[in-house]
């Protein structure tokens, strides 16, 4: 299905980073920093930037808006049952559903998944050098994939 124009446009290729708006960066970085491994790449006063191999986070300050309820987006982790442990450990109470969704402190929604369940696939290289290279995807992300012709 494609969006119905017959105009050339930019192909999406990926997300290169969200955008949070958080109400403390230091406090943010040390929430997210209880249950994920990143690398703070630079941080101030008003923002910070955390990556994930090539992608990555910028905390920003001043969210002033509600909870969000269905926007949200999505962090591959390595071992999801070990992410579920710690947040359960620090507290966080998940959303009802089917996927492991929580707010964090300023309302915005996370969704924990796994990454070797899931289409989204980082190269090899990107892989090694973050020291997942023992990660492989299951034969129902492989699948998935292969329906978009982006696996053999």
């Amino acid at each position: 299905m494609t969006n119905g124009s017959n105009e050339r446009k930019a192909r999406a290729v990926g997300i290169n980073h969200v955008a949070l708006e958080v109400g403390d960066i230091d406090e943010a970085l040390a929430f997210y920093g209880r249950f994920l491994d990143f690398e703070i790449e630079s941080k101030s006063d008003e923002l910070a930037f955390v990556y994930f191999g090539d992608q990555f986070i910028n905390f920003t300050k001043g969210r002033h808006q509600g909870p969000d309820d269905r926007r949200h987006f999505g962090i591959a982790v390595d071992d999801k049952e070990l992410a579920r442990r710690t947040l359960e450990g620090m507290g966080i109470t998940f959303l009802d559903g089917r996927f492991l969704d929580f707010l964090d402190p300023w309302g915005n929604r996370v969704e924990i998944t796994t990454y070797t369940n899931i289409q989204f696939s980082k190269a090899d290289h990107v892989l090694k050098g973050m020291g997942l290279e023992h990660l492989v995807k299951t034969e129902n992300a492989i699948a998935e994939l292969r329906k978009k012709n982006m696996a053999p």
